[in-house]
C-alpha cells in the first residue's frame, strides 16, 4: 500500500535512546499512520544496526514490545547491514529536502526547527508533520533479564539477528 506522500518528524529535545526511538514510531501511528491505513495488522519497520535501534539493543526490543501490544500491530523489523545505512529511503525521499528547505537559514530557536521542517514540501506533493517532542529519555535504561524474556518475538530466516517480527502480547 502506498502512503498519502505525508512525512512525519518527531523532533525530540532529550537524547536519541530506544525509548524515543519507539515513542517516535507511536507518534507517526497515531498522528498519520493509523487514518492512513486503519485496517493495518502489520508494520513494517526499517533501520540501522546500530544507534538506539540496533539489533542488539534489547531496550528497544522491549520497547517495541510495549508498542506492539498497544496497538495490536504485529511489528516486523529489517535491520539495515552495518555501513549500508543509506540505503534507507527515508534518507532521499525526505531528509535530503527537509536540508535543502533549511539550507541558509539560520536555526536561532527550537520553534524554527519545527517550523521549517513542517514547511518542507516538494513538486510531487510531499508533506511533513513536525512535533516537538520535549520528553527527557533517560540514557542507560536496562531491561532485566526477566523482562527481556516476555518479548514475543519471532526471528526470520536466515539473517534473524537483523530480521525480526514482535507479536502482540494477547
Amino acid at each position: 500500500m502506498l502512503n498519502d506522500n505525508t512525512a512525519f518528524v518527531n523532533l525530540g529535545t532529550s537524547h536519541d535512546t530506544s525509548e524515543f526511538a519507539v515513542e517516535s514510531i507511536g507518534r507517526w501511528w497515531y498522528t498519520v499512520g493509523y487514518s492512513t491505513f486503519p485496517k493495518a495488522e502489520k508494520l513494517i519497520i526499517t533501520c540501522d544496526s546500530g544507534g538506539s535501534n540496533g539489533n542488539r539493543i534489547r531496550l528497544w526490543k522491549y520497547q517495541l514490545q510495549q508498542f506492539a501490544d498497544q496497538t495490536g500491530l504485529e511489528v516486523y523489523v529489517l535491520h539495515f547491514p552495518r555501513g549500508t545505512s543509506k540505503w534507507n529511503k527515508v534518507e532521499h525521499r525526505l531528509f535530503c529536502y527537509i536540508s535543502k528547505n533549511w539550507a541558509g537559514r539560520p536555526l536561532i530557536d527550537i520553534e524554527t526547527v519545527v517550523n521549517l521542517i513542517s514547511n518542507t514540501t516538494t513538486k510531487t506533493g510531499l508533506t511533513v508533520i513536525c512535533e516537538l517532542d520535549n520528553n527527557f529519555y533517560p540514557l542507560k535504561q536496562k531491561v532485566s533479564d526477566k523482562d527481556f524474556e516476555t518479548i514475543n518475538i519471532r526471528r526470520i530466516s536466515p539473517f534473524g539477528e537483523w530480521n525480526y517480527t514482535i507479536l502482540p502480547r494477547k
